[in-house]
């Protein structure tokens, strides 16, 4: 027979539906599917363009604030599927664990069929919370393990915008069987890892630091990427923003893993070369002296971030600047033959752009010498660039912005690609792990 123990953890195991690189997404309650249709963000294929989100009324300054909240929470970017009306849903998301299929985000307009028309204030700030709906758990895709940090008044300025934008009847499709199954669960894993409570500021603290704090950690839930989690999906507390591998699309359709950066102070994969002014330069425009935006990053840029104060993107800097570095990894082992077969390919390849140097070219690539891209305690990242390029969301391109990078996807074989890839990351003082071109050839 299973032992308790065993059935807590199958139980919490069968809600192992926790998408990663996800925004506000209240769980689906399997609807009939729509004949709308579905559409991915593809990097380097289809830009996402900025999403245009309905202006707040002008009379209510709660409202005008709830829509300040709402971008810094990102709701748009997953409740939005690109072409179709904001906050309609709809939006397909896949699990690290890809054989438990698809989950879609809900329409969180005000229609009172297929929205959150009847969710009252109470219902809305209680999902928030404790991640509990009116019809039952939600999924811990949905990042209320962040939210739950923010204030209730915060929350209700929220609600009170939402129910301000235009009512969309609209069913998103029918979430995979298993995410139905899975809701049955939730209540042992929210006993597991929940931890429900409002963010306490830090005394001993600016406020101007504890305003960072409350943005990175409670609406911008930037956990939800950049933390590592176990195997129940559950962030690693201990590791708080080392950086994590995460699923998004990499060419329409296409899911790969991604690998989002170490946001600590380490030198090695970290911003620790970063001042707090480089950090909230990428964060306002997507771009810095140091990197450009990409990617899963593209939306996150172009339809939060971008729209924060400068005394809020300060907050974020100056919290982030804060954070004690994560441990770096060894230094690579690479031969000596190693080395010049991937110094040969990156003369070939990528001096024009990132310089012999690795500190990249002026106004056209960013350095590659010191890059938290190119150190990632995970290559996939690094790889997905090389293989699909890098091309920042329409409109992010601030003067002095980097250039565009080019497909090498049929340019360069596996062998080459993991070769150009050791030699940069053992080379000019970087670090991180030997890549194989199996691990190329897992991302094509």
């Amino acid at each position: 027979m299973m032992t308790l123990r065993k059935m807590v953890m199958h139980g919490a195991a069968m809600v192992l539906g926790a998408g990663l690189f996800l925004s506000p997404a209240v769980a689906q309650d399997a609807p009939a599917a729509s004949d709308a249709p579905v559409t991915t963000n593809t990097p380097g294929v289809d830009v996402p363009t900025p999403v245009d989100v309905p202006p707040a009324p002008t009379v209510d300054p709660q409202v005008q604030r709830g829509e300040y909240l709402a971008r810094m929470g990102n709701c748009v970017s997953c409740h939005t599927v690109h072409g179709n009306e904001p906050f309609a849903g709809g939006l397909p998301f896949k699990t690290p664990y890809m054989f438990l299929g698809t989950m879609y985000s809900t329409n969180i307009t005000p229609d009172e069929e297929t929205g959150i028309g009847t969710w009252s204030e109470a219902d809305f700030v209680k999902a928030m919370h404790t991640g509990e709906g009116p019809s039952g758990p939600l999924y811990p895709a949905f990042p209320y393990t962040s939210f739950t940090k923010v204030t209730d008044d915060d929350v209700k300025a929220i609600y009170a915008y939402l129910r301000t934008v235009k009512p969309v009847k609209y069913e998103p499709p029918s979430n995979s069987f298993i995410f139905v199954v899975a809701r049955f669960g939730m209540k042992i894993w929210n006993a597991m890892f929940l931890e429900e409570g409002r963010f306490v500021a830090d005394s001993s603290q600016s406020e101007e630091w504890n305003r960072g704090a409350y943005l990175v950690n409670g609406l911008g839930h930037c956990s939800a990427c950049h933390t590592p989690r176990n195997l129940l999906l559950a962030e690693k507390s201990t590791e708080h923003l080392w950086g994590a591998v995460v699923p998004d699309v990499v060419l329409e359709g296409e899911y790969r893993p991604w690998f989002a950066v170490n946001l600590t102070q380490s030198k090695q994969g970290g911003l620790g070369a970063w001042s707090v002014d480089d950090i909230k330069r990428y964060l306002k425009t997507g771009h810095n002296k140091f990197a450009g935006t990409f990617g899963p990053m593209n939306e996150v840029i172009a339809n939060s971030l971008s729209h924060m104060t400068e005394e809020d993107a300060k907050a974020m800097a100056v919290y982030l600047k804060s954070l004690p570095p994560a441990p770096e990894s060894e230094p690579m082992q690479i031969t000596e033959e190693e080395t010049k077969a991937g110094e040969a390919l990156y003369l070939k390849h990528c001096e024009e752009c990132h310089a012999k140097t690795g500190r990249g070219g002026f106004m056209k690539a960013p350095p590659v010498a010191g890059s938290a891209i190119a150190q990632g305690r995970d290559p996939a990242s690094l790889i997905n660039i090389i293989l699909y390029g890098a091309e920042p969301a329409k409109g992010l391109n601030p003067p002095g912005a980097w250039e565009s990078m080019r497909s090498f996807r049929d340019r360069m074989t596996d062998e080459e690609i993991a070769a150009v890839a050791n030699y940069v990351r053992s080379s000019w003082k970087n670090g991180g792990s030997k890549m194989t071109p199996q691990d190329v050839a897992k991302q094509r």
